[in-house]
């Protein structure tokens, strides 16, 4: 298999972050959550958050069910997993070591 992308990587981090603190959430509530925690500096593209969504669920890393909200439309709502949590503390310590690289070049270059 490839390796991800930063950006395969950097929504990984956000999704699994998202979902840590505030899950149970639909896929909506997850972009949402990155919009606003960012102060609209990030926004998730429907074409980029359900495929990752997807890719996560596969790997165990989040569960999804169905459930009705409260507007009485159906909504798939995702939840971490105990091999989310590792995932996520494993995209911490990468994305701590990547920046820390970028902050050198930008430093020293």
């Amino acid at each position: 298999m490839p390796s991800p992308t930063s950006a395969q990587t950097a929504l990984d981090l956000l999704v699994l972050t998202v979902l840590s603190r505030r899950a149970p959430l639909h896929g909506y509530g997850i972009s949402t959550a990155i919009e606003e925690l960012s102060e609209e500096a990030l926004r998730i593209e429907e074409g980029s958050l359900y495929p990752a969504l997807h890719r996560m669920e596969e790997a165990g890393w989040i569960t999804a069910e169905w459930t009705v909200t409260e507007n009485k439309r159906r909504a798939r709502i995702y939840r971490l997993t105990r091999a989310g949590k590792k995932q996520l503390a494993d995209e911490i310590q990468h994305w701590t070591d990547f920046s820390a690289a970028v902050v050198r070049v930008l430093r020293y270059a």
